[in-house]
């Protein structure tokens, strides 16, 4: 690592870090920090695609109110509106970086009565909870497609540094608690050496957490380091309590994180119990296109009722050719477990799979931390309230990277006549940590950690689930806590802080809010407070 410092330091490789650094790229020097390849991380694994008026036969009303429909009274209705006005916008940025999505096959044979606007060429999905026809996407991989785009535009900049296998230890901050961040001390997994970074800028584009959970659709790096690191520093957090399981993860002892696409449900799919039944219709009269959190709950309710393990996902509605052209990643994997989805029932199950709370942001993405953003899934910014609208997150990410950049730039502007000399900044202390002997410690704790975030603070709560977790979490941190200071810095170790961390704060926002709304549902209080609950879960 050379001795400069940047302008503007990024944690984060996805679609929100790389699209913001694109943007700072063009006047400043931008740093992005990603603890694996730079390729891995959630954004390559959205499937479904990005959520945006795009027909004429939608409109900006609709979608904000399918979004607010979704959140379940707990959305901040000026963020849905920025992000549902500007999405648009950001899309067609997306469009000019090369992403490639997908146009319709017969452009000809579309008219208004299939549901897609006759004059646009790109063919859009319909998912859960979405009243019209708003999903660009490309294929059933359109992530994969998004990451691949704007990082072949960031790897050909010459202001940005891409530092891969770099994992940020904490947030370096001057001042009282919610002072000013001044950068970060980051651990380089190949060398095993920790150094200061020094930024006038910061911003968190880390991801969100649900590798808290046993089950998840969510890749290994989604250990919720951002949000841990912003609580250590000082931020504000909120809203954790509302942990989004996906409905239709695919059963099977071979593929336990592949996500089936809730577009299949858009385009025809049906969710049916192992008698026949489709069960998720008395539950919501929207059936298998209800959102995401009824479907979840119905599902588990349901497999707790049967006794079941699993439940089916009937996609031979979609028809084989349009399953073929439109799900290739989806049919292809299936086929491989031994699965044909245009002949064959799809065994599914919930899984755990959006972070909807985060670092609490404004509308510019600014933390309660001076001159530290959070942008993207580790970040609270109002719009998704109690659940997310499906296909919300990838627009998510461009918009409020976008305001982030607009902001942070007006700032670095004030201030440009200072000097832009790195920040002398504390080295790392060691002290007297030694190697650690062991990762078993390690890994056992994850592993309990997470059984216990399954188990306790899962789909449907308690007020005795929550506290036996919470119990339990105050001894396992005080174990890390002693770990983190006995022994030099790992990356397992590090993330399993950071893990525990989350965890905890998911379980004390979730004792905060004795009522059931949206994601987060209590036996103990099976109605929505309107009156004492109506605003965010802030820590």
């Amino acid at each position: 690592m050379t001795d400069k410092s940047p302008t503007v330091l990024i944690l984060g490789s996805g679609i929100a870090g790389l699209s913001a650094a694109l943007k700072f790229a063009q006047s400043h020097s931008v740093w992005i920090l990603t603890k694996d390849d730079a390729m891995e991380g959630a954004t390559r694994y959205a499937q479904g695609g990005i959520a945006s008026v795009w027909s004429k036969l939608d409109s900006t009303a609709q979608h904000v109110q399918d979004t607010l429909d979704a959140g379940g009274g707990l959305c901040d209705l000026e963020a849905v509106q920025a992000c549902v006005e500007e999405g648009p916008a950001r899309v067609r940025e997306l469009i000019e970086w090369g992403v490639p999505f997908s146009k319709r096959p017969n452009q000809g044979e579309v008219s208004e009565s299939s549901g897609v606007d006759p004059a646009e060429s790109f063919d859009l999905h319909r998912e859960g909870g979405h009243r019209q026809r708003r999903i660009l996407h490309a294929d059933d991989l359109t992530g994969l497609a998004i990451e691949k785009a704007l990082l072949s535009q960031a790897r050909a900049s010459a202001n940005i540094r891409i530092l891969d296998y770099h994992i940020a230890v904490d947030l370096i901050t001057e001042g009282k608690k919610q002072g000013r961040c001044l950068g970060a001390y980051v651990l380089n997994t190949k060398t095993q050496a920790i150094e200061a970074i020094s930024a006038r800028v910061t911003l968190l584009a880390t991801g969100g957490a649900g590798k808290a959970y046993l089950y998840t659709t969510n890749p290994d790096t989604s250990t919720g380091d951002g949000i841990a690191m912003a609580y250590r520093a000082g931020a504000r957090v909120a809203n954790l309590e509302f942990m989004q399981f996906h409905p239709t993860c695919l059963y099977h002892p071979t593929a336990k994180t592949f996500l089936i696409s809730e577009a299949l449900r858009g385009e025809g799919a049906i969710l049916k119990n192992l008698a026949g039944e489709e069960f998720v219709k008395r539950h919501h009269p929207m059936g298998s296109l209800a959102p995401r959190d009824v479907v979840a709950r119905a599902i588990d309710m349901e497999m707790k009722r049967t006794g079941d393990k699993h439940v089916w996902l009937d996609a031979r509605p979609i028809g084989a050719a349009e399953f073929k052209s439109g799900f290739p990643n989806i049919y292809e994997f299936c086929l491989k477990v031994g699965i044909d989805p245009t002949v064959d029932l799809i065994p599914v199950v919930p899984a755990t799979h959006y972070t909807c709370g985060g670092v609490k942001t404004d509308l510019d993405g600014q933390t309660s931390v001076e001159s530290l953003y959070a942008i993207g899934e580790v970040a609270c910014t109002g719009l998704h309230g109690a659940n997310r609208l499906a296909s919300n997150s990838l627009l998510e990410g461009v918009v409020f990277s976008h305001r982030a950049f607009l902001h942070a730039s007006r700032s670095l502007g004030q201030t440009a006549a200072a000097s832009t000399a790195p920040r002398a900044l504390p080295e790392w202390q060691t002290g007297n940590a030694i190697q650690i002997e062991t990762q078993i410690d390690i890994a056992a704790t994850w592993f309990e950690v997470r059984s216990l975030m399954w188990n306790y603070v899962g789909i449907v709560r308690s007020d005795q689930r929550l506290e036996r977790a919470r119990r339990r979490l105050e001894l396992i941190k005080e174990e890390v806590n002693r770990h983190y200071w006995e022994f030099l810095l790992t990356k397992d170790l590090i993330e399993l802080r950071n893990l525990v961390t989350v965890a905890d704060l998911i379980v004390q926002c979730a004792i905060l809010r004795k009522e059931s709304r949206g994601l987060h549902y209590t036996v103990d209080y099976p109605q929505t407070n309107d009156r004492d609950f109506k605003h965010p879960t802030v820590i």
